[in-house]
């Protein structure tokens, strides 16, 4: 027969094989799903606070597509982006290299009340064309990013749900299940992997409509700026249905560059430099 004794060392070694794994003794036994709602909502509205109060910044970008068989196509972008209130963002990005498509400018109108607005300038036909929500999960510029991967992403667009916590790469990692309110949006649902110590988004699973895994974002090489704010070198969207992926590098990030909503006005996009 186990002795009291030996039962209390084996709970103790369990709890700390928890620990060694990310994971919180307190959180051994399963949550409600009515608390593992309220769990993951905090979670992600402290990411959100987190993240908030930024002003402007914007970067410049390298796109590397990749094909099953290992091809590559290169292009060389710039991003732009702005806080707006009530969590009214804005966000631009605009085509460099080659040349068939520069000048090539996608601005995204996050809406918070309703559907965000998106506008893509495509200078072949000298034309902005406005993405219906209904389009959203389209293909942006043939990368394995959609629309709605790309711009503000609004909490407020979805619901969320604790899953687990664990280890990724050694690193402890709350586990959130997401659910887009849109019902034009692509996925039926995306699992998130989000660090505990600064709530950074490190990896995300999306599923599509039929609920199937369709593709997964990695992001890396973090870097912190003026002393608050994360921000990835590395995003790369693998494509699992389709054998493709999409890498977006970023470097030169600037807060406060001075932008203003002149450079987010849809009305102007044609002229954006």
């Amino acid at each position: 027969m186990i002795s009291d004794r030996h039962l209390a060392w084996a709970r103790r070694g369990a709890a700390l094989l928890m620990v060694a794994c990310g994971l919180s003794p307190a959180l051994a036994e399963p949550l409600s799903e009515e608390a593992a709602i309220a769990r993951g909502t905090a979670i992600a509205e402290r990411a959100d606070a987190q993240g908030q109060g930024y002003g402007d910044v914007q970067s410049s970008m390298t796109m590397v597509l990749r094909t099953p068989a290992g091809d590559e196509a290169v292009r060389v972008l710039r991003s732009r982006a702005m806080e707006g209130a009530d969590g009214r963002d804005r966000s631009l990005i605009i085509f460099d290299e080659p040349r068939d498509v520069a000048g090539t400018a996608l601005l995204t109108h996050a809406n918070p009340d309703g559907d965000d607005g998106r506008w893509l300038y495509l200078p072949s036909v000298n034309r902005v064309k406005r993405i219906a929500s209904s389009g959203q999960s389209g293909a942006f510029m043939g990368s394995e990013f959609s629309y709605e991967d790309l711009g503000p992403q609004d909490i407020s667009k979805y619901r969320f749900k604790w899953v687990r916590d664990e280890p990724l790469d050694g690193t402890a990692m709350h586990v959130l299940e997401r659910i887009p309110k849109d019902p034009d949006s692509g996925y039926a649902r995306q699992v998130v992997w989000m660090d505990q110590a600064n709530l950074r988004l490190h990896k995300v699973a999306f599923y599509d409509r039929r609920d199937r895994l369709q593709k997964t974002l990695t992001a890396e090489g973090f870097t912190q700026h003026d002393g608050r704010y994360w921000r990835p070198l590395q995003l790369e969207m693998r494509n699992h249905q389709s054998g493709r992926s999409t890498t977006l590098r970023f470097e030169d990030y600037r807060f406060d560059a001075g932008l203003s909503a002149r450079d987010f006005d849809e009305n102007r996009l044609a002229n954006v430099r």
